[in-house]
């Protein structure tokens, strides 16, 4: 109930701001089409600055009192009400509005990034069937101890950690390991949480409390992971801390040295140029460029393939040391396929594949579908007959009425067929056919045609450290890190010992380098809230591990992130361009301002103009092609 009382609070919050940001609008529009004249004039104008900025001037307050003074709300408050202050009322209004419309963009694609992570994951088990005497009960996983015997029926997910005492099948591990191979499993076997029973029914020793469990774990790292995260802080911010100190101490200095040490000056005179100072420098070109620099870095990135969910996710891809890779969907396709089939003993590449798809095609097991797949004829089902399966070896079954035995090397060795071992990567079905080996079929998950190039291109653009965290086994994931030029591999992991060496590499990582993830599958998601910067592949990836991501590569394709750095440093460009050109044309006219030959033509252009010319330029980060 707290929950909901919080959530409608912050909506209410929410329509507040955008009806009184609406009202302000509509009564700056007013304004500035009708003459009013000039008591009604500032009534209208600072009622809608009160609406419109009120917020920004009680924020910079607020930070003052709590010694934070140099901000961009303070920037921004010190400039509108000295524009005020010299009756330039539309001015301090239009500013306020356009910083206004900035923050809404960006909080828009902030509040969006992520909403209830755990709830999309999908993995958290409802109930455990606990084992009292000869009957069954079902519970929740709460419910159950260290030592308790549970019963997992097919279809259902595993509830707790614990160890296989009875039953043999096949589960899917994919929410925790990432890996979309079910394992096989017997008697003396690993049960993990959130594992899903495919086939047999198991009956399992409890090993760990649900707290401790494998899936409560990944649930507790993907809403706490975020915590540990570093801010990643908007330019304007950033930039605002240095540029407020400077201009209004420069405004003071103006307004009370000149009537001190210059005969004949008075204080009312220098302190109107200090307001017109202030005015001048009043940073709305770059409050306005900037975050545009931004919208159009990110806009232009979605049209590339690439959602970034704010501006500060799309700085910080300038300043990338260690880059971390999940594997399977990330660099691989994640589909299995077999990649190989080698005849022997006379039988050639189609009669094997002809053999095993027929004798494979009683099971639905990813490896047996993607034989039949390879097959790619119609399955007759009266060649087959007497089929028997083997559990943790294969399947024994008659085709065309010969023996075929099809399954891992176990199966031949225990009938005592000799065989060519393969040394292939990925999982292996060897085929004999009444006594005698027929040959081999490999299925693996094969990489993506750009992974190499975007590893080799990421080098180029200066990444220190490429690493791969995967839970497939280590001899897989050595040889594809040695193949398309990682720098480092890490094998057998599940999510929580991922976050575990993504946070070691993240001390490892140089000052003010980031750390970026690039994972897609659910059990990434703790690793993805944790990283600098999170990187989901969106076409085929989990739906917990999109919302987690701070940005997103909808093509699915490795070499989008060189993509999206390059637009990020393209962006940065264009922002440097805007913060050159804006600061270099108010000091001159400041500078002339200060003397008291520019006149307030000559400010209006400082800021208007100039923030027109940085809007121009800031629309090229839109452009498709970086």
């Amino acid at each position: 109930m707290e929950e909901l009382h919080k959530e409608d609070e912050s909506s209410l919050k929410e329509w507040t701001w955008r009806i009184s940001l609406l009202a302000g609008f509509l009564l700056f529009a007013a304004g500035m089409l009708f003459d009013f004249g000039k008591p009604y004039e500032l009534v209208i104008f600072l009622i809608s600055y009160v609406l419109i900025g009120g917020e920004v001037v009680l924020r910079a307050l607020r930070n003052i009192l709590e010694g934070k003074i140099f901000d961009e709300n303070f920037l921004m408050s010190a400039a509108t009400i000295g524009a005020f202050a010299i009756g330039e009322y539309p001015e301090g209004v239009a500013v306020m509005l356009f910083y206004q419309i900035g923050e809404a963009f960006q909080n828009l694609a902030v509040n969006r990034s992520r909403k209830s992570i755990a709830a999309l994951m999908d993995v958290r088990p409802d109930y455990a069937n606990l084992k009292i005497g000869d009957r069954l009960e079902r519970v929740t996983p709460e419910a159950v101890g260290v030592g308790d015997i549970i019963v997992v029926k097919p279809g259902e997910k595993i509830p707790l950690d614990g160890r296989i005492i009875e039953g043999r099948s096949v589960l899917d591990t994919s929410a925790l390991t990432g890996e979309s191979l079910p394992r096989d499993v017997e008697p003396g076997g690993e049960a993990l949480a959130g594992s899903i029973n495919i086939s047999g029914v198991l009956t399992v020793e409890v090993s760990k409390v649900f707290g401790e469990s494998t899936v409560s774990k990944i649930l507790d790292l993907v809403q706490n992971a975020g915590d540990k995260k570093a801010p990643t802080e908007n330019f304007i911010t950033k930039f605002a801390a240095y540029y407020t100190p400077v201009v209004v101490f420069a405004a003071l200095a103006l307004a009370v040295f000149p009537p001190l040490l210059i005969p004949g000056a008075t204080f009312a005179e220098w302190i109107k140029r200090a307001l017109v100072f202030l005015v001048v420098s009043c940073p709305c070109a770059l409050v306005i460029s900037i975050p545009l620099s931004f919208f159009g870095g990110i806009g232009g990135a979605s049209r590339n393939g690439i959602l970034i969910k704010g501006s500060s996710y799309l700085e910080a891809l300038n300043n990338i040391d260690t880059i971390v890779f999940d594997k399977t969907g990330t660099l691989t396709k994640g589909v299995f396929e077999v990649t190989e089939a080698v005849g022997a003993n006379g039988f050639s590449e189609a009669e094997l594949l002809d053999i095993a798809a027929h004798a494979e095609s009683f099971s639905n097991h990813p490896i047996a579908v993607s034989i039949q797949k390879a097959y790619g004829q119609r399955i007759r089902s009266e060649r087959l007959n007497a089929q028997e399966e083997l559990p943790g070896h294969g399947i024994r079954v008659k085709v065309d009425g010969k023996q075929v035995l099809a399954g891992n090397g176990k199966l031949m060795d225990s009938e005592k067929i000799i065989r060519h071992k393969s040394e292939a990567l990925g999982s292996i079905v060897y085929v004999a056919v009444d006594g005698v080996f027929a040959g081999h079929i490999v299925v693996a998950d094969e990489l993506k045609p750009d992974s190499k190039r975007a590893i080799q291109d990421l080098k180029s653009l200066g990444v220190n450290k490429t690493v791969m965290l995967t839970g497939d086994i280590k001899v897989v994931g050595e040889a594809i890190a040695r193949e398309i030029g990682l720098d480092a591999v890490h094998t057998d992991l599940l999510p929580d010992q991922k976050v575990v060496l993504v946070e070691a590499l993240d001390r490892e990582k140089q000052k003010n380098g980031k750390l970026v993830f690039v994972g897609d599958g659910v059990n990434d998601a703790p690793v993805l809230a944790r990283a600098d910067v999170g990187i989901a592949m969106g076409g085929v990836g989990a739906d917990a591990a999109i919302d987690a991501a701070d940005v997103v590569l909808m093509t699915d394709e490795p070499s989008k992130l060189v993509s999206a750095i390059r637009i990020a440093r393209r962006t940065r460009s264009i922002v440097w361009q805007n913060i050159v050109f804006a600061l270099s044309v108010k000091a001159f006219i400041l500078i002339l301002g200060a003397f008291g030959i520019a006149t307030m033509w000559a400010a209006v252009f400082g800021d208007v103009g100039v923030a027109l010319i940085a809007i121009l330029n800031a629309m090229r980060a839109m452009r498709r092609n970086q």
